[in-house]
């Protein structure tokens, strides 16, 4: 009786420890200086991927993007990326680190960006449409792009490359 319940028990400890990785608490400090990951500032739709932590924040009295490196524990500097006169929201980064998706609402209408972090640029995908775009993401390999626009009342999901052009994708998306 006691070797099956210790066989049992022995079982069930390694199947619960088996799951210890995923989900995991990621514990960053605190600052009040605004170069870490957690501040008093409301830290909005968090996207990881790979190292990278993209977020928006108001911390800088504007709702913006950030991008925290969880490996090395630091804010990286975005040139060029946010601007006072948009409201940047749902950020997706590639594994890489190099390209960055996201919304932007710009005079009342919203937009689809992509920011290369290496030539520093941010581009636009998709301006100026009236009809609501969320839930941008980008593939790890940085090569497709994926969003929801509002179409006739429902809610359509579309596929793009990298520079924003429609993919025609039919079957199996696993193939």
């Amino acid at each position: 009786m006691k070797l099956f319940f210790l066989i049992n028990l022995l079982t069930c400890i390694l199947l619960l420890t088996g799951c210890s990785n995923y989900p995991r608490l990621l514990s960053f400090p605190f600052s009040d200086n605004n170069r870490s990951f957690n501040s008093r500032s409301s830290e909005l739709n968090p996207s990881i991927s790979g190292q990278y932590i993209t977020f928006v924040s108001d911390r800088n009295g504007s709702q913006d993007i950030f991008l925290f490196d969880a490996k090395n524990r630091r804010l990286i500097d975005l040139p060029a990326l946010n601007a006072m006169d948009e409201i940047a929201s749902n950020p997706s980064i590639s594994e890489d680190g190099r390209y960055l998706v996201f919304m932007a609402i710009k005079q009342g209408k919203s937009g689809l960006y992509l920011y290369d972090r290496t030539t520093q640029q941010k581009r636009p995908l998709i301006t100026q449409l009236k009809n609501e775009i969320r839930n941008p993401m980008i593939s790890s390999n940085g090569e497709r792009i994926t969003f929801e626009i509002a179409n006739n009342g429902q809610w359509d999901i579309v596929v793009t490359d990298i520079k924003g052009n429609p993919l025609n994708i039919s079957g199996n998306l696993l193939d």
